[in-house]
């Protein structure tokens, strides 16, 4: 097994959301694919947010290509020049107007899709949370902050109120990482 070997490279279309590029590709075997589709699309960072009394931070928002109302973690981009600690402290204030004075804690970073996309995701968890301002939205965000106790997320999941993929994951890391350190 071997890396494959990029031969030509012909963008479709480049946007400030993402691009879309064709590949040219040599396999290890010798064998040529003419037209590997990829996304490039810039990392995303994600955040369990917590509260001193274990209120879980949420944000309620309707999904386009979903069609529907998801709950979900803050979540966004990672802006030019920004680390990823600054795009999760950026994002979460933004979203949901609350900060922490404690530093965040990273859970993980994952390909969101390594067959077809070339981001990542990086899950943090924010622990002592507050709120020290109003949401700071973008001009076609339209977001309602739902604050509920972090021990209720499980049964919202089970009950399919809570369905995207990366607030499930991030709240099991954040779950696991939890037990293990009050354990400590």
């Amino acid at each position: 097994m071997a890396k494959w070997k990029t031969i030509k490279t012909r963008y479709i279309y480049q946007t400030p959301f993402g691009h879309l590029r064709t590949d040219s590709c040599e396999l290890s075997n010798g064998e040529t694919i003419d037209n590997y589709y990829v996304h490039e699309y810039p990392d995303w960072v994600n955040a369990i947010v917590l509260t001193k009394e274990k209120q879980i931070v949420l944000v309620e928002q309707y999904r386009h290509p979903g069609n529907d109302f998801y709950l979900e973690i803050p979540a966004g981009k990672v802006e030019e020049d920004e680390s990823y600690e600054e795009g999760i402290i950026r994002e979460v204030q933004e979203e949901t107007g609350f900060t922490s004075l404690k530093k965040p804690i990273l859970l993980g970073e994952f390909m969101v899709n390594p067959a077809t996309q070339t981001n990542k995701v990086l899950t943090f968890l924010i622990l002592d949370a507050f709120q020290s301002s109003s949401q700071n939205l973008d001009e076609n965000e339209d977001v309602t902050l739902k604050i509920i106790p972090f021990d209720h997320i499980e049964q919202l999941i089970e009950d399919h109120k809570v369905t995207q993929l990366f607030t499930v994951s991030a709240y099991y890391l954040a779950k696991n990482y939890l037990s293990k350190n009050e354990e400590n």
